[in-house]
């Protein structure tokens, strides 16, 4: 394996990036699968796309971009030894770790507070933003996150799914209360999940287009309430913005 890169995950000492672990019950052994890489951005994809694709397999309703940013957010505050439990037919999804801990909690959950170094930004997207979306997302579909110390040292973050409604209910977002978008639209949106925040132009850039319908497009989003603008002028996605996403995509 190739040395991975600076301020990249720490592997443990047998080479493995993180680690998976599956419970169907809690009696029984769990069902563990490793992970390894050799770069951050890849050590972050693998946890994420592994960790959601799991949990949705065995029924969880946990979004992608929750995981996604609960990784990205813990692995560059120094994640080692990564061990994720899946739990509750993928309801409850549960990182640990052996690294230098959070010390104050409340703290990461203000927008803006990070402590990613230079070249983690290059690669994590919307530094400072990421765990207050994820409180508030869950919190709006009625799950929960919730940030510990592990035993010794470390850090556990647990992320659980609003609870199981009665059988044939929808959970889901109701589709009348999703606005009705273009692919161009859907296109916007999932750029300024990915980069974090556009403007006119870069989203003109992005997706080929004219800045003036790129302009529209954004003014559209924004007086539907998926995104808001900063005082630069870039778009920002908000929280029912995440939501609706995700229900379109989902």
């Amino acid at each position: 394996m190739r040395p991975v890169d600076a301020d990249s995950v720490r592997m443990s000492s047998d080479g493995t990036t993180a680690r998976i672990a599956v419970y169907d019950t809690l009696a029984a052994a769990p069902r563990v699968e490793d992970l390894s890489a050799d770069t951050l951005a890849d050590a972050i994809e693998q946890l994420a796309s592994r960790t959601y694709n799991i949990a949705r397999e065995r029924g969880g309703s946990i979004p992608y971009t929750i995981i996604r940013e609960v990784s990205e957010n813990l692995i560059h505050a120094g994640f080692c030894e990564v061990v994720v439990t899946i739990l509750d037919g993928g309801a409850t999804v549960r990182f640990a770790d052996q690294g230098p801990g959070i010390p104050d909690k409340e703290k990461v959950f203000q927008p803006g507070f990070s402590t990613a170094t230079a070249n983690m930004k290059q690669i994590i997207r919307g530094v400072g933003s990421g765990l207050p979306i994820v409180r508030e997302t869950l919190t709006f579909a009625g799950g929960t996150i919730e940030i510990e110390d592990n035993l010794g040292c470390g850090t556990v973050v647990t992320l659980r799914a609003a609870p199981t409604e009665t059988p044939g209910s929808d959970t889901r977002m109701p589709e009348s209360r999703i606005p009705r978008l273009s692919d161009r639209q859907k296109q916007a949106l999932s750029i300024i999940l990915e980069l974090g925040s556009v403007g006119p132009s870069a989203l003109s850039r992005e997706l080929d287009i004219g800045v003036a319908t790129a302009y529209r497009d954004l003014a559209f989003l924004e007086e539907a309430g998926l995104i808001s603008a900063d005082e630069t002028g870039k778009r920002t996605l908000t929280t029912y913005g995440v939501t609706c996403l995700e229900r379109v995509f989902g």
